[in-house]
């Protein structure tokens, strides 16, 4: 899906969205230079792999946090982990570098990712705000939306405690 077909399948879900078109953003400094309406609820994704290709994880951490992934790994139990190739990213998610977003997750047509978003999401107002699958916009929902539709999709979503460096 692209940015106007995410558009449209939230519409059509009827899920509440507020969405802000802006310049593309690459990384968290490039956003913190635009004027955003839920600026504590901001997130950053990570693509993830395991090191024998078998597993993906997308982890949504708040924007201000870094990830250590030994020690997200030690804490999920997993194999040693690395961030995922562009090439995985654009074959899994169909997705280009900078626009990483659990939206995404509707791109992954072999339900091969699963989904860690921080619990730090839920606390008030439990908005969270990510790309449409296109970094030249933020789309504002309910974390809990955004759950459901993971799990729609079919794709595994934990909430869990992700400890920032």
């Amino acid at each position: 899906m692209n940015k106007e077909e995410i558009y449209a399948y939230l519409n059509n879900k009827k899920i509440w969205y507020e969405a802000v078109e802006h310049i593309a953003v690459y990384n968290m400094n490039d956003l913190s230079k635009v004027e955003m309406p839920y600026k504590d609820s901001d997130a950053k994704n990570l693509f993830i792999r395991d090191d024998k290709k078998n597993h993906y994880y997308l982890i949504t951490v708040k924007g201000n946090k870094r990830v250590d992934l030994k020690q997200f790994r030690n804490q999920m139990n997993t194999r040693p982990l690395s961030f995922a190739s562009e090439d995985d990213l654009m074959d899994i998610l169909k997705l280009l570098p900078g626009s990483v977003t659990p939206l995404g997750i509707l791109n992954d047509n072999d339900i091969k990712v699963e989904v860690f978003i921080d619990i730090d999401f839920i606390k008030d107002p439990g908005i969270i705000g990510v790309h449409p699958c296109d970094n030249t916009a933020t789309v504002w929902l309910k974390v809990n939306d955004l759950i459901e539709v993971i799990k729609e999709h079919g794709n595994t979503v934990k909430l869990v405690k992700i400890k920032g460096l």
